[in-house]
């Protein structure tokens, strides 16, 4: 018979632990607020984002919203290489609470950092300026996208966070989700930088969940750029999923 309500009860205590353990954790946030500052007041007066835009905020804040993403998932891989390292794991195993409960407690802690601090910083971003245009429909969408891609990363956080042997290696991954969006259309135009950056910037997973945030915010046509999004972070997820549980395995045999 099938332990699918006790395995949801287990990983909704997993998710308050995890949240309980995070709620003092607010540099994703921060940090993510005071680039939004930084390129909108130092460098957003110098950079020519077409005629499409009245001001570098219009164009800047999607991209800053994923980069919270990033920042905020990334945490998931310390949390969990901390309980690895610290010895919890075989004592939750004691109870009966398997791999899948405890990861999916951490992702889905992680899940509502990010949506908490998406929020605070879309918020900073209305009131320096940005003014989003979305139908109903567009604001649905574009929730759906950045939502898949917090999903996604989390979990392919909590995968690294069970392959690095330690929370200091865990913590490097913050710096790889944090680079990602750089080489993207998040700051700049991909057609401004270099020509043999190209092929990388528009082919990346995070620069067609940019694009559909921005175009969907702003009511611009996006074509099919949402369902490669969404393609994109499907495909993340099912990777991340099935490598957590191999590697839990692994880690706890």
């Amino acid at each position: 018979m099938s332990d699918a309500p006790g395995a949801l009860t287990r990983a909704t205590v997993m998710t308050g632990r995890s949240l309980l353990l995070s709620r003092r954790n607010t540099d994703a946030v921060i940090t993510s607020m005071m680039l939004m500052l930084i390129f909108v007041y130092f460098f957003g007066g110098a950079i020519d984002t077409g005629a499409a835009y009245d001001s570098y905020v219009m164009y800047v804040v999607p991209g800053v919203l994923f980069l919270c993403a990033g920042f905020g998932s990334a945490t998931t891989a310390v949390a969990v290489s901390e309980d690895m390292k610290g010895g919890i794991i075989d004592r939750f195993r004691s109870l009966d609470v398997g791999g899948m409960p405890i990861l999916a407690g951490h992702v889905v802690a992680s899940t509502v950092r990010n949506l908490v601090s998406t929020a605070l910083v879309f918020a900073v971003a209305v009131l320096i300026g940005f003014r989003p245009a979305a139908t109903p429909a567009g604001w649905l969408a574009g929730a759906t996208v950045l939502l898949a891609y917090i999903v996604a990363l989390s979990w392919i956080s909590a995968a690294i966070g069970l392959l690095a042997r330690t929370p200091e290696a865990a913590g490097g991954f913050t710096f790889f989700m944090s680079f990602l969006p750089y080489p993207s259309s998040a700051f700049v135009p991909v057609d401004s930088m270099p020509g043999w950056l190209h092929g990388f910037a528009d082919h990346q997973p995070v620069t067609p969940a940019i694009e559909s945030l921005r175009g969907l915010l702003l009511d611009q046509p996006v074509g099919n750029t949402p369902w490669t999004a969404l393609a994109w972070a499907a495909g993340i997820l099912l990777v991340a999923v099935a490598l957590s549980g191999a590697l839990f395995t692994v880690r706890t045999r």
